[in-house]
């Protein structure tokens, strides 16, 4: 049996799913699948795509390593696995910063591995950014704390989970949605995030539900944006805590006022 059907009935026994259920997901036949598992076919460059891409595993890791030798979650990690990250470049070679924009959202958690797709999306040039692969996400709303609705958030792509920084912000592309979050550690099966605001505490994201990370650069704010000066978390979180006491203050003393009656 060849390492590439080793590799996908590994990956589909780790994801416990049916073949039936896996190939759906592919738009095939089981009947197909099954051939693609038990070694007595080999599938097309299309299929072989959409394989790679539902495992989140580059086509030359299924193909070439017996990644049971692995940690699953350690693949990421490896070199050789760089999942299809398409860019636009103009005449000159100079790469564009494409703009996700909110209301297109979730087509990009389907698209962003599909040149047709990044091509269709709007794109600006910061040649001050200098090398790097860049990409910009909208703000809509509350959607991405602490930006304003209608900030361009513009991230630098993240390869490894080793480039990962310890309180640094990046933005997190997930299968859930987009998360701007600061990077706190990474365990064995997750990397530990926390928000800019200290009210909320530190949370898990499973890698597996990992797709890009693009550390933050940038960003661009909206025409009619006016700050608000408010007190910075921290002092915000001393002034609640100084009512707390103050108010715990004056019950007591009333309790004594009242027995003293």
């Amino acid at each position: 049996m060849s390492v590439f059907a080793e590799n996908i009935r590994f990956l589909r026994d780790q994801e416990k799913i049916s073949q039936q259920k896996l190939a759906d997901a592919l738009f095939i036949t089981r009947e197909r699948y099954a051939k693609y598992e038990d070694g007595r076919s080999e599938p097309p460059i299309e299929i072989l795509l959409r394989i790679s891409r539902y495992h989140k595993v580059s086509i030359d890791l299924l193909v070439s390593i017996d990644i049971r030798k692995y940690p699953l979650d350690s693949l990421v990690n490896l070199p050789d696995n760089k999942i299809l990250l398409p860019v636009v470049i103009d005449p000159e070679g100079n790469k564009y910063i494409e703009i996700v924009p909110q209301k297109a959202s979730m087509g990009y958690l389907k698209g962003f591995s599909d040149p047709e797709y990044i091509e269709s999306l709007p794109r600006i040039q910061l040649p001050f950014l200098g090398h790097g692969i860049f990409r910009g996400f909208m703000a809509d709303g509350d959607s991405m704390p602490p930006f304003a609705d209608g900030t361009c958030v513009i991230g630098e792509y993240v390869e490894t989970l080793d480039d990962l920084k310890k309180g640094k912000e990046y933005m997190f592309i997930t299968q859930q949605g987009y998360t701007f979050k600061t990077f706190v550690k990474k365990n064995t099966r997750s990397i530990t995030v926390v928000a800019d605001n200290t009210f909320y505490d530190p949370y898990d994201i499973p890698l597996k539900d990992m797709i890009q990370i693009w550390r933050y650069v940038r960003g661009i704010l909206p025409q009619d944006y006016k700050p608000h000066y408010l007190p910075d978390h921290v002092k915000l979180k001393d002034l609640v805590d100084e009512a707390k006491r103050s108010i715990s203050n004056l019950e007591t003393k009333l309790f004594h006022l009242n027995n003293n009656e």
